[in-house]
């Protein structure tokens, strides 16, 4: 029988910033890289539904040998400590910290606007990804992602006379953007965006579509300035820059979780990178840590080119609880050091023999009669394309959407890559009398075979396996943007009745 954690038990773990990992998310696609060592505790938890037992065989399937359940589920976890809705809760709170305690500068949308009517001597940054940027942008907007700021703003705004305004969709990325050029003391006025495109949508302005101005990289003057602002503050928050040497030890420590990432421009990363370092873009990877890093208590090893964007991002997580380094590049082994690094692949799933038998190619699909196709894809990759005639069903209410089937013949599972589909294969079985089997390679093998895809939706499982956040595309519902705004401003106020966040903001010389 698996074991129990108490709420209290699991906070525990989180004041003393001991390895946990806490699970409520698709299991075997996203644990292997959120979880990268297999003796790390890990805990799930559901909120009543039966989920959990198994969860709980899949992940020791995978290899882990320290698998727990939450004692209560999520109620249980009520009577002990806060519950928050939406996503990337921990870094959202620490912005509003941040705001809070720094009193970041910023402007309402109108007075934005008002000001940029008057005023040529600005430059808007829009602190977002590109993709997020492109979709949408305020009136003389460019994109530079907010891990990118100081590494460019000399760049972007070579004169100090120059007033700088930093915007994102909601909140965060605007604070913590803005704070991060004031933080590495640029002599610029600087100001927020308050409630970035959600505000500007709300005001009643109008966006811009389909931009692409990205502020370019930075001349080696403006990088050197950059970097020796972004060393000053480094060091006054105490953030610790490591030779090769150093990582491999921290590389050889078994018994702890050690993530490497690489903070640079996506571009940069795909360019060339040390073997086994991820790329996790500055900006977001402060926004929303927990797309990477899923060991609370673990260890982070950045890495950067130009000794700006890994030290700014470093004095972030360092604040935000994390025990974080900084490798230097200029570093006489830098060149070498991922031969120094033996770290295991973190753990995979593979088919078992008997499910590998219940397999299927796609010419053998092509010949079955009567079969229908059900493609567990993520609600967004079924809709950009997908086998023809194929249904979406996703989430543990596989067994009993399948019933919605019509038909005797097979029911044929696929994926993108066959992976989820062969994972699934005797979940399905168990509440379904038709012979169930999956597509060997999944939909890539459809597309490599060179068959057409079509994107006709059937839906047998409502597609919610994806969130979209109220500031992502534009059609939200002004309800549901204003929405987001309050749960927001209500996040220190939650985070102060919690008491386990481990957050520290660290003031400037001058507010000391």
């Amino acid at each position: 029988m698996t074991k129990l954690i108490t709420p209290h038990e699991l906070r525990r773990h989180w004041l003393n910033r001991l390895e946990i990992a806490l699970l409520d998310s698709p299991i075997e696609e996203k644990l292997p890289p959120l979880v990268p060592r297999r003796a790390t505790p890990v805990v799930v938890y559901d909120n009543g539904e039966g989920y959990v037992e198994r969860a709980v065989s899949r992940i020791v399937a995978l290899g882990y040998n320290d698998v727990a359940i939450l004692e209560g589920g999520l109620v249980g976890y009520t009577h002990a400590g806060e519950v928050y809705r939406d996503v990337n809760v921990p870094s959202k709170a620490f912005g509003e910290l941040v705001e809070s305690i720094r009193h970041t500068p910023s402007l309402s949308a109108k007075e934005v606007k008002e000001f940029l009517d008057r005023e040529k001597d600005a430059v808007v940054l829009d602190a977002r990804r590109f993709s997020e940027y492109s979709t949408m942008s305020i009136p003389r907007g460019r994109s530079c992602p907010g891990g990118e700021l100081l590494y460019r703003i000399f760049e972007a705004a070579p004169s100090p006379d120059t007033t700088v305004i930093v915007n994102c969709a909601g909140r965060t990325r605007s604070i913590v953007g803005t704070q991060s050029l004031i933080n590495g003391g640029i002599p610029n006025k600087v100001m927020a965006l308050r409630n970035g495109t959600i505000g500007w949508t709300l005001d009643g302005l109008e966006l811009e579509h389909r931009k692409a101005e990205r502020i370019p990289l930075p001349s080696p003057e403006a990088s050197l300035k950059a970097r020796q602002h972004a060393e000053s503050w480094a060091h006054h928050v105490g953030v610790s820059v490591i030779d090769g040497e150093k990582l491999g030890r921290l590389a050889a420590e078994e018994e702890r979780t050690l993530y490497l990432l690489d903070v640079r421009d996506p571009n940069e990363y795909v360019e060339g990178h040390p073997k086994g370092f991820q790329n996790a873009p500055g900006g977001q990877l402060v926004q929303a840590t927990d797309e990477w890093v899923g060991v609370r208590g673990a260890r982070i090893v950045l890495y950067d080119t130009d000794g700006v964007r890994a030290r700014m991002t470093a004095s972030w997580l360092l604040q935000l609880g994390w025990e974080v380094y900084v490798l230097d590049e200029t570093s006489s082994v830098t060149r070498t050091v991922s031969d120094s690094l033996s770290r295991p692949d973190p753990p995979q799933w593979s088919p078992p023999v008997d499910t590998v038998a219940n397999s299927i190619t796609v010419d053998e699909l092509r010949a079955l009669a009567n079969a229908n196709v059900v493609d567990l894809a993520r609600s967004p990759v079924y809709r950009q394309g997908h086998i023809p005639g194929a249904f979406f069903a996703s989430g543990p209410e596989l067994t009993r959407d399948l019933h919605a089937v019509n038909g005797t013949g097979p029911i044929v599972l696929t994926s993108p890559d066959g992976m989820v589909a062969a994972i699934n294969v005797e979940y399905a079985r168990q509440g379904i009398s038709r012979e169930v089997v999956y597509l060997s390679g999944g939909t890539n093998a459809w597309i490599a075979a060179g068959h057409a895809l079509e994107n006709e939706t059937r839906w047998l499982s409502q597609p919610i396996d994806v969130y979209q956040r109220p500031y992502e595309g534009t059609d939200n519902a002004r309800e549901a943007m204003q929405g987001y705004l309050d749960w927001e401003y209500g996040l220190v106020g939650q985070l102060a009745n919690d008491g386990i966040s481990c957050f520290h903001v660290v003031r400037g010389r001058a507010e000391q």
